[in-house]
C-alpha cells in the first residue's frame, strides 16, 4: 500500500512552497439527501467534511511546479472514496475552463473510487462531462498530465487518468477502471497496480513520491517550452555518430548497417537532446522495447521524438509513435523520427496485434501532422515498416545506413536466385546512402559533428 495523502497534502508535495491559489468554487443548490433523495447522503456529506476538512472529493486552483505555472486538481478520497457526483463535476469543469482561459497547463492528482453511488446515474454522467473537458482542451493544444495515486478506479481512471496526454502513476498505487471491491475472485491483483498498467503499456512512467516533482517539472517545462513564432520549423537531423565514409557497394551497406557496435537510437537521442522525457506504451495493452518514444529539449525547443532500436519493429511500436506524432501536432511541436529496423515483426502475434492497420495510421500520422517532421536513417531501413516513419520530403541518411525496398536476401530469394547472389542483388537496388540522395529518397548524408 501507498501512503494515501489527503488532497491539500497532495499538493503541497508536488508545488513550489507557498504558491497554490485555491479557484473559486461553483455554487449549487441541490434537494434533501441529493438528486435521487438517497436516505442518508447528507449526514454522511457532513461526517466526510468534518472528518477531512473539505466540503466535496476535489480540491482546485493554481500553483506552480519547478516554476512552471499549472491549473491542478486533486481528489480528496477521505471524502466519500474521492468519488464523483455532480459537485465534484462542477468543479472539474471550472478547473479546465480556467486552463483554457488562462493557458495553462491541467496536472491532476487522482485518488478515487469512481462514481458516487448515492446520486445514481447522475453522478455516472459526470464522466461525460469530464470527457468534453478533457476534448476542449486538447483541442485548445494545452497538455494534460495526471499522476495516479492510490487508488485511481472506475471514471476517474477511464476520464482524467487514462484521457491525459502524459500519465505518471506513484508505485504500488491501484490503477484499474474495476475497483477492489468488484473484480473477479480469481483476477490476477498485478493487473490493477502501477507497476501492472505499466507493463501493458498504459502507464508512461512509474515515480517515486520523492521524484515527483521534479518530474512534473521536467514535463512542464517541455511541454511548455517557448514555440518560434510563425509556422513551426524543421529541427535539424543529428550528426552522424560512426566515423565512417559512404560504402562502395550496396552489400558494404548492408554490412556497415548490421554492424553489432554500430550507433543506435539511445546514442543519437543521448548526443542530441540536452533533456528527454520517455512516453510509453501504444495505450491499447503492449509497448514494445523497440521504439524509444517522447519529447525533449534541443536548444531550449521541445521536439518529439520516435526512434526505431533495430529491430523488428511490433505493432506496439507503431502505435506509440502514433500517439507521440499526434500529441506533437496538437501542441505545435516538431518532430523528428529516427528510422533504424529490419523491417516490421512478421510473426503471427505480429499480425494478430494488427501490424497492418499500425503501420497504415502511421504513415497516416507523418502524412496528416501540421508540424515539421524530420527524418534520420540512422541503420537499416527494411522496406515498409522503415518507410512508415520517414518524413516524405525530410528524410536524411547516415554514411552507414541503407534503404531498401526489401532486405536483399528476401530480393533474391523472391526473383529465384541462390542465396549467393545477395551481394548483387544489393547492388541492383541502389540502396547505399548516396544512391538514395541520387534518387530524392533522400535529402542529403549527415556529416559527423564538427
Amino acid at each position: 500500500m501507498t501512503t494515501r495523502l489527503s488532497a491539500r497534502a497532495a499538493i503541497a508535495a508536488l508545488i513550489d512552497p507557498d504558491s497554490f491559489a485555491e479557484l473559486p468554487v461553483p455554487r449549487a443548490e441541490s434537494p434533501a439527501d441529493g438528486p435521487i433523495g438517497w436516505a442518508g447522503y447528507d449526514a454522511s456529506r457532513a461526517r466526510a467534511g468534518a472528518r477531512t476538512g473539505e466540503s466535496e472529493s476535489v480540491v482546485i486552483g493554481t500553483a506552480l511546479v519547478g516554476g512552471r505555472p499549472a491549473t491542478v486538481i486533486s481528489f480528496e478520497f477521505g471524502f466519500l472514496g474521492g468519488s464523483l457526483g455532480q459537485r465534484t463535476g462542477d468543479r472539474l469543469e471550472a478547473a479546465y475552463t480556467h486552463a483554457r482561459e488562462q493557458r495553462l497547463p491541467l496536472v491532476s492528482l487522482i485518488a478515487t473510487g469512481g462514481s458516487r453511488m448515492q446520486e445514481g446515474m447522475l453522478a455516472l454522467t459526470q464522466l461525460q462531462r469530464v470527457a468534453r473537458q478533457c476534448v476542449l482542451t486538447r483541442a485548445a493544444g494545452l497538455p494534460q498530465i495526471a499522476v495516479l495515486r492510490d487508488p485511481t478506479t472506475g471514471g476517474g481512471w477511464a476520464t482524467l487518468g487514462a484521457g491525459a496526454d502524459v500519465v505518471l502513476a506513484l508505485p504500488g498505487a491501484q490503477v484499474g477502471f474495476a475497483g477492489s471491491r468488484v473484480r473477479p475472485a480469481d483476477a490476477d491483483p498485478a493487473a490493477y497496480t502501477a507497476e501492472g498498467q505499466y507493463g501493458a503499456g498504459h502507464v508512461d512512467a512509474v515515480v517515486p513520491p520523492a521524484e515527483l516533482p521534479g518530474t512534473v517539472a521536467d514535463w512542464l517545462r517541455v511541454l511548455g517550452a517557448p514555440r518560434p513564432a510563425g509556422p513551426a520549423t524543421p529541427v535539424e537531423p543529428p550528426a552522424a555518430l560512426a566515423g565512417v565514409t559512404p560504402p562502395e557497394t550496396g552489400w558494404d551497406a548492408v554490412r556497415q548497417a548490421r554492424r553489432p557496435d554500430r550507433p543506435r537510437a539511445q546514442a543519437y537521442l543521448d548526443a542530441y537532446f540536452e533533456l528527454r522525457l520517455p512516453l510509453r506504451g501504444d495505450r491499447a495493452g503492449a509497448a514494445d522495447p523497440g521504439m524509444l518514444c517522447g519529447f525533449g529539449l534541443r536548444g531550449g525547443r521541445a521536439v518529439a521524438y520516435a526512434a526505431q532500436c533495430g529491430t523488428a519493429t511490433r505493432p506496439a511500436g507503431y502505435r506509440t509513435a502514433v500517439r507521440v506524432i499526434r500529441l506533437a501536432d496538437r501542441l505545435g511541436i516538431p518532430v523528428l523520427t529516427l528510422v533504424d529496423t529490419p523491417g516490421a515483426a512478421n510473426d503471427a502475434a505480429a499480425e494478430h496485434a494488427g501490424a497492418g492497420p499500425a503501420i497504415a495510421d502511421t504513415f497516416a500520422a507523418l502524412a496528416e501532422a501540421s508540424v515539421p517532421v524530420t527524418t534520420l536513417l540512422i541503420g537499416e531501413g527494411g522496406s515498409g515498416g522503415a518507410l512508415a516513419l520517414a518524413a516524405p520530403g525530410n528524410t536524411w541518411v547516415t554514411p552507414d545506413s541503407y534503404f531498401s525496398v526489401i532486405a536483399p536476401e528476401l530480393a533474391a530469394a523472391i526473383l529465384k536466385r541462390p542465396v549467393e547472389e545477395a551481394p548483387a542483388t544489393a547492388e541492383q537496388l541502389r540502396i547505399r546512402p548516396q544512391d538514395l540522395v541520387a534518387l530524392g529518397v533522400a535529402r542529403g548524408i549527415v556529416p559527423p559533428a564538427g
